[in-house]
């Protein structure tokens, strides 16, 4: 998962960085393995800083100061497959046609044909396992193909009608043309979230935004937030912006999982209201609490929330069943988020330091703990031994979204089956290995309703991680077990640790075979990091830490 976001000022002599790193700080949630901003300023010059880190750290006032233009894009990323190393931080900037940056949210289902496409036909390289490099350059063909010196905001239209006839998957973009504006737009299925706002600008004319949430525009005084409809592309410059549905909508199925967990509360996306969904989802949850608990004659004394998450749904679900709420874990709010921390041992040594327990709270007491989901059970394990640690009598687990059994192939980074503790368990089963006495999952109806709710105009959420459905087709068994071979975690170790990009898991073009079922394999890759020893961020002069 990733944040976006693009900025376009009135004022070509005011600088956009600053405001591009505020709202990067405010989609910090959505990644922190890496970030950057690339700024367009005067004769079309662009301006990048981008590395490994957190915003605060990437984004010293130096760096910021260098950034020059009343334009930019930014972006921060957590990997979801292969490497982590700092070449793969967007955006990431093409110079032909007309000077390109780009910058994407999700992942896309048919990268092998795409690279096979790049190397045999258009001829262009692609230096990274990034599909965010792969869309870029698959935008750039189309508007080479123009053949014109100048483009128009047709030529740009017919480009991103190009790439969604190409790309299958998810991928919500913001690009960046050189001297002329910004373009956004969003997959036929609108997957991934995006939206656009506006804001009067000081000397007259109109700001306008796009980013992955609508908190971004919130905090920056911008107004009219609008989502970006599924196959829709926006072209925004100091003129005026334009909007086309450059493909028709195939079927709308925002991720579920962006309102149980990744989206902040006080966001609106596809006009539902996270933190309204979560208050409904503890609602529905309670009562499905009430009937097991009934069922099995245990009494609980207090609830407790695992924080941050699932506060909302805890305090909801206890003041439905009558039992007091309180603050168990103290939270150290300078540790990441473990769920999209790259390694499972990381995420397993990160949660004793991210949590602590109150024995206050827990000693001699049925401890109901209230949680937004149970991916891989390793914050669950050890938040309930440490609730055991403490005291509890009786640890009972309840989650406010259904057992995730199957691979995200989107752009969450849950790739691997075997690593999804609900994979091939019963409930019981689950309890079992994650030490708790009983475990309680949200019904799947049940958290569609409590989302749905709240805008009925969307009839189909894509809930492929609790049902194994996935809205684009073109995943089966064998694309998943080829994908889990290339995005385990022991994989994103070997890739990681060494600072080398390693195998680029078959995205470096080269010869494509396929299996008996059709599945796509890449039988070679092209190069694996910086050629003839120049910089690993080609093309644009990279201001971090800049002497």
């Amino acid at each position: 998962m990733c944040g976006i976001l693009g900025l376009l000022l009135q004022d070509p002599s005011v600088d956009a960085a600053p405001e591009i790193c505020e709202g990067l700080s405010l989609l910090q949630h959505r990644g922190q393995d890496a970030c950057g901003i690339v700024t367009g300023g005067p004769k079309g010059r662009l301006y990048q800083c981008k590395a490994n880190g957190m915003v605060r750290d990437v984004f010293t006032p130096d760096a910021l100061a260098r950034l020059v233009g009343g334009m930019g894009i930014g972006h921060v990323r957590y990997p979801t497959a292969g490497s982590s190393h700092h070449a793969e931080a967007q955006p990431f900037y093409v110079n032909s046609p007309y000077g390109i940056v780009f910058a994407h949210n999700g992942n896309l289902i048919n990268t092998a044909s795409l690279l096979h496409f790049m190397d045999a036909e258009a001829h262009r390289h692609i230096n990274t396992s990034s599909d965010s490099e792969l869309l870029l350059n698959i935008f750039a063909d189309h508007l080479q193909k123009t053949g014109k010196f100048r483009i128009n905001e047709e030529d740009i239209f017919m480009a991103v009608r190009g790439l969604m006839t190409q790309a299958r998957g998810a991928y919500a973009c913001v690009a960046m043309l050189a001297g002329f504006g910004i373009i956004a737009f969003r997959d036929p299925n609108g997957i991934r979230p995006l939206g656009m706002a506006r804001r009067a600008a000081p000397g007259g004319g109109t700001d306008w935004l796009c980013a992955s949430e609508s908190v971004v525009a919130d905090a920056a005084s911008f107004v009219d937030w609008e989502d970006i409809r599924p196959g829709e592309a926006v072209i925004i410059t100091r003129g005026g912006v334009s909007r086309r549905q450059v493909t028709p909508p195939a079927t709308f199925a925002p991720d579920i999982f962006e309102f149980v967990y990744f989206a902040r509360p006080d966001s609106v996306l596809d006009g539902i209201s996270v933190y309204r969904s979560r208050m409904a989802m503890g609602d529905a949850l309670a009562q499905e609490v009430r009937r097991v608990l009934t069922e099995k004659q245990i009494t609980v004394d207090v609830v407790i929330p695992v924080p941050d998450t699932s506060r909302v749904a805890a305090l909801n679900l206890a003041q439905a069943l009558g039992l007091p709420y309180r603050e168990g874990f103290i939270k150290n709010r300078y540790v990441g988020r473990t769920f999209i921390m790259p390694g499972q041992q990381l995420r397993k040594k990160n949660v004793r330091r991210k949590l602590n327990a109150m024995a206050l709270e827990f000693s001699g007491k049925n401890v109901l703990l209230v949680d937004d989901s149970i991916v891989r059970g390793t914050t669950s394990r050890e938040i309930i031994q440490m609730a055991k640690d403490v005291g509890a009598k009786k640890v009972i687990m309840a989650s406010c979204a259904p057992p995730i059994r199957y691979s995200n192939v989107y752009g969450i980074d849950m790739p691997s089956r075997t690593e999804l503790v609900a994979h091939g368990r019963t409930t019981d089963e689950v309890a079992e290995a994650i030490g708790a006495d009983l475990v309680i999952f949200q019904t799947l109806p049940d958290l569609v309703r409590s989302v749905r709710q709240l805008n009925p105009a969307i009839e189909q959420f894509d809930c492929s991680v609790f049902t194994g459905e996935y809205v684009t087709g073109g995943v089966d068994a064998a694309y998943l077990d080829h994908l889990e071979s290339l995005r385990a975690d022991n994989v994103k170790a070997k890739t990681g640790v060494n600072g080398h990009l390693g195998v680029l898991e078959g995205k470096g073009g080269g010869g494509i075979t396929t299996n008996g079922s059709g599945v796509e394999r890449v039988s070679m890759t092209m190069s694996s990091g910086p050629i003839n020893g120049v910089d690993d961020t080609m093309g644009l002069h990279n201001t971090w830490k800049l002497g």
